[in-house]
């Protein structure tokens, strides 16, 4: 089945959401009993110091296409949560409301709800510094223009990027223009590994990140008590143009102090935690400690829902103490690049030192049970949040859970593979699936016992077996409808946002199918622009479709004139390899043109024909190779592949 062309679903299953069934009413009940309600402390914090609100709470753009809607999210309303969400999720997403500009403290400013994100301006002895412009140029421009409102207009001096995240710098041109960057009167600066960590993870593995985020953010679900209510770090991210302004600094010490328009900045770096390229700020004359996203209050992930390498909850524990020890004893406001503040020196040790414990425990509790042999959805069952921490609103799982980030751990120090040999080598999931529901006595046997205990509420049993059944039987619509009901009620039960947004929409597809968007580039032009040469080769690489280069073994040299970057690259055995800083007399071609030049050769805005004609493209030697080389190349795909169901063309 091919993406975009899911079974059709009778009119009888669409528009099917159900109501809470009594076993979520219990599940919530239960929640609601356990935590403590009672403390809205952080409800003030959120609105503390607001000047305005994000105007009309909505962003356009220039055409008119809505980018931004807070409005979308009239319907969450007062502190008892509908039976359809669980009451800490709808706690956090009462909070995630809070909007507009807000003073943190003396020359420091923020901007949120206008995105998942925040911006945080400090105002220079000149001009302004900016920190992450969030995620799309028409958004950041908005919220720039929110802040120019109200206070002093003052040029832009400098943009930090905190971590290579799309909505920590993909708005940046929507705040300053590149020309003052190449000028030198804007400074743009980033931890260093910036761009090697935006190649790997937005890059050689962006496309399926982009379908895995639409379960975990819910972009495409209704907003509603039954639909898309929050994604936890906020209300959902940005719609608009993303770019990218490479850095013209980089920090590279693992703590550097730089003074900036007059603000004295010390930059710690904290590798390998919430993102591969990271790092902590202290503004030591304004007594504010910045955590970027290390920091947030709730659990955070070790590997996201949309994917991305196992990140080290150790040595983000570590940083974390790091921070307590180096700026504790002098902060008097803790910020980060979401949510709110927080204010005074015993509140902010305190918050600290639970965030820092949290990731410590579940990393080294989920190594305890490792080394007793336990399989990682055992772990997963086996650990919770300790007294201390359980009762704490600032580490619950509103995005991370405690449960996929026991299995991060694992993955990291384990791998995949739990050791049994019977899980080495599996069917692929559609044959197995056709044999399971064969053992079971077929597919109507296994829909009536599954109808059975979903009326006693073993949502998760039944939709792992009703899987079973739809990858069997694709179009077996009384399967496809039961395990939608299956996660729908999961989804209501779920605490994460991202959990509760991964069961919903996984229901939508079961209903209406995979939703059919137009094909659109894996990748914008600006990331395109801002990989190495070498990346950009690697990424080519895994383009190559080994049954059209059968046969064929060449070399070809490249030279980039605008990067005096070369290399040759080789075909052989079906893959494409390339060493950088050579040439061959072997090639058989030679190719001088730009890196600009090639990139719009790839993003199909320019032809070899007109490259040829503008004389920005040479060839020297049998330019049928050069041709022959792109042709092998396979097309990016269609972001919208089968996940609910099997796909087409596989085994």
């Amino acid at each position: 089945m091919a993406a975009g062309s899911a079974v059709p679903v009778p009119a009888s299953h669409l528009d099917r959401a159900r109501d809470a069934e009594p076993a979520t009413l219990a599940a919530n009940k239960a929640m609601a009993a356990r935590l403590p309600f009672s403390d809205v402390r952080d409800f003030a914090a959120a609105q503390r110091g607001l000047i305005a609100p994000v105007p009309d709470g909505v962003v356009q753009s220039a055409g008119g296409t809505v980018l931004w809607n807070l409005g979308e999210y009239a319907f969450i309303k007062g502190e008892l949560a509908p039976a359809t969400v669980n009451p800490s999720l709808w706690r956090m997403a009462r909070l995630n409301l809070a909007n507009g500009l807000f003073k943190v403290a003396d020359r420091i400013y923020q901007l949120r709800g206008f995105d998942i994100s925040n911006m945080t301006v400090i105002e220079g002895d000149t001009g302004l510094i900016l920190i992450d412009p969030l995620t799309t140029a028409e958004v950041a421009r908005a919220a720039f223009a929110l802040y120019c409102a109200y206070r002093p207009k003052k040029p832009v001096v400098a943009v930090i990027y905190t971590h290579s995240h799309l909505d920590h710098y993909g708005g940046v041109r929507g705040v300053i223009d590149e020309a003052d960057v190449k000028a030198g009167s804007v400074a743009v600066i980033a931890p260093n590994g910036f761009m090697e960590a935006i190649s790997g993870e937005n890059v050689l593995a962006g496309l399926p990140m982009i379908r895995r985020a639409q379960f975990q953010f819910g972009a495409m679900l209704p907003r509603g008590a039954r639909g898309q209510v929050d994604a936890g770090l906020g209300k959902g991210v940005a719609r608009g143009t993303p770019g990218l302004i490479a850095p013209t600094q980089l920090i590279v010490q693992a703590v550097e102090t730089h003074t900036i328009d007059g603000v004295e900045i010390v930059f710690q770096l904290a590798p390998e935690t919430e993102a591969p390229a990271e790092m902590h700020m202290f503004y030591p004359q304004l007594g504010v400690l910045n955590m970027a996203e290390n920091a947030c209050p709730l659990l955070h992930n070790f590997i996201p829902l949309r994917g991305a390498v196992a990140r080290d909850p150790r040595i983000w524990a570590k940083y974390i103490g790091d921070a307590i020890r180096m700026y504790g004893p002098k902060t008097d406001v803790l910020i980060g690049q979401h949510h709110w503040p927080t204010w005074g020196r015993d509140a902010i040790r305190d918050y600290l030192e639970a965030q820092r414990d949290l990731y410590k425990h579940i990393h080294d509790q989920t190594l305890r049970y490792m080394s007793k042999g336990w399989r990682p959805a055992e772990i997963a069952e086996a650990i919770d949040l300790p007294p201390g921490l359980a009762e704490r609103w600032s580490v619950r799982g509103y995005y991370g859970t405690v449960s996929h980030n026991v299995k991060a751990v694992y993955q990291r120090y384990l791998s995949w593979y739990d050791a049994n040999p019977c899980n080495l080598h599996p069917l692929p999931p559609a044959p197995a699936a056709r044999k399971f529901v064969e053992y079971m006595g077929g597919a109507t046997a296994a829909i009536a016992r599954a109808k059975a205990d979903f009326a006693k509420g073993e949502f998760r049993w039944v939709a792992q077996v009703m899987k079973e059944v739809v990858y069997a039987e694709p179009g077996n619509n009384e399967a496809r409808a039961l395990c939608a009901d299956a996660l729908e009620q999961m989804g209501y039960q779920a605490e994460s946002a991202t959990w509760r947004n991964a069961f919903l929409y996984g229901a939508q597809e079961l209903r209406h199918g995979v939703f059919k968007m137009p094909t659109r580039a894996a990748m914008s032009a600006d990331t395109l622009a801002g990989l190495s040469t070498d990346v950009f080769f690697d990424a080519l690489a895994i383009r190559l479709n080994p049954a059209k280069a059968a046969g064929h073994d060449f070399a070809v040299n490249w030279r980039f004139t605008d990067r005096d970057d070369a290399l040759v690259l080789t075909l052989k055995h079906c893959t494409i390899t390339h060493r950088m800083g050579e040439q061959s007399e072997q090639a058989a071609a030679s190719v001088t043109t730009t890196r600009a030049v090639l990139d719009l050769l790839v993003l199909h805005k320019l032809t070899t024909q007109e490259a040829f004609a503008s004389g920005t493209l040479r060839i020297e030697g049998d330019a049928s190779q050069f041709a022959l080389l792109f042709a092998l190349l396979d097309e990016p795909g269609s972001i919208m592949f089968d996940i609910l169901t099997p796909g087409e063309g596989r085994p």
